[in-house]
């Protein structure tokens, strides 16, 4: 896809630069891959990206600048690494933003920014462009804003009166892991943006950053375990009104203290989202997860999988007669085709698989834990 208006090479430039370095930030609404991306110089940081109402937009995620006072062990940006420093000055990053709008390329931004000059002068920054994207450029739609460590509260409750959505990336489950990776973030200016967020949240009667904040876990960097991480997500949900955690496997970076460091393999990460689901969708509760003794999820079967064969007093369940919270429990039934069973056994029984595969369900998980108008069904056990 050609980008259909004039950029001078210098901010071309420097959107190649910023947006390349923020692509390490996964906090972007569940972002597409790079082969979904558009093509082009600029265009390559423009990412498919789900809203938390379900439709598809293209957000331009960017950084302010990358340039960064702060020496966290993975990240590209850190001081002393041997990059390209560059910045946006509010104007022209704003600018730069309102003509992809106005070009129908982007319907949306994701800002970020290194911290330079301090957390306080930092956000000043992002919030003066995002200020003018709104009031100048008249921008309506869909903003995300990162709230950077050592921002104030003052600050923290403009950047929800602006965004759709705000973010703190913890990158760590707590203060212990954090200070090994970055010494140099403490703990006040990493967590009171978060708290005053949900406070404002609280008060702001769904007006204030109406799609709620995120948070972003490196896992791995600090080797921390599955239950330390899930620990602080499930904290951040049930007290902090945390909308949605993203977690982001660890992978070393060349010129960095970490890069030889293994990197943390994809499974890590897929099973830490299932748990996050579970918390989320289908009101699981932290103690009712299954470790091994260091901590970790095993990898050979998912979360809830574990659970049900952990607990065969509750098995089998019967799909014609169970409620909603139950029929969660089962494996292979999630909140889809939990909705469809209830409304599809009003009008007949369900007796056989194939029933359940038409309400959505994966019958063949399904299977060794339910019965089908009293039945139990023919099964092999399955894990993963």
């Amino acid at each position: 896809m050609a980008i259909a208006f004039h950029v001078e090479p210098d901010a071309r430039e420097k959107v190649e630069i910023l947006g390349r370095a923020a692509q390490y930030d996964v906090c972007g609404e569940a972002c597409g891959t790079e082969a979904s991306r558009t093509r082009d110089n600029l265009g390559k940081w423009i990412y498919p990206a789900v809203m938390p109402d379900g439709r598809r937009v293209s957000l331009l995620k960017v950084l302010q600048t990358n340039a960064c006072e702060k020496n966290c062990a993975y990240c590209v940006n850190r001081i002393g690494h041997d990059i390209r420093r560059t910045h946006f000055a509010p104007e022209d990053l704003s600018k730069i933003f309102a003509e992809m709008v106005r070009s129908k390329l982007v319907e949306g931004l994701f800002l970020s920014s290194g911290i330079c000059g301090g957390g306080v002068r930092s956000m000043d920054r992002l919030l003066a462009t995002v200020e003018l994207v709104r009031k100048r450029y008249q921008f309506q739609g869909y903003v995300h804003l990162k709230l950077l460590p050592g921002a104030t509260r003052s600050q923290v409750e403009r950047a929800g009166q602006l965004a759709d959505r705000v973010s703190v990336n913890l990158e760590a489950p707590n203060m212990d892991r954090l200070s090994r990776i970055a010494p140099l973030k403490e703990r006040d200016e990493v967590l009171n943006p978060m708290r005053w967020a949900s406070e404002f949240m609280a008060k702001g009667n769904g007006r204030w950053a109406p799609s709620g904040q995120t948070t972003q876990f490196v896992v791995g960097a600090a080797d921390e375990s599955d239950q330390e991480i899930l620990t602080t997500a499930s904290y951040l949900y049930n007290k902090m009104d945390l909308h949605r955690a993203y977690f982001s496997a660890f992978q070393p970076v060349r010129g960095t203290p970490l890069e030889g460091k293994p990197f943390t393999p994809a499974w890590r990460e897929h099973r830490l989202y299932q748990c996050d689901f579970l918390f989320r969708l289908y009101e699981f509760g932290l103690d009712e997860l299954v470790f091994d003794g260091d901590g970790h999820l095993p990898r050979e079967a998912d979360p809830k999988m574990m659970w049900a064969q952990a607990h065969p007093e509750y098995f089998p369940i019967e799909v014609n007669r169970a409620e909603e919270k139950d029929l969660l429990r089962v494996p292979g039934i999630g909140p889809r085709s939990a909705t469809r069973i209830l409304r599809a056994r009003k009008a007949s029984k369900f007796t056989s698989l194939s029933d359940l595969r038409k309400a959505g369900a994966v019958s063949q998980r399904a299977a060794p834990f339910v019965l089908l108008a009293g039945r139990r069904p023919p099964y092999q056990m399955a894990l993963c």
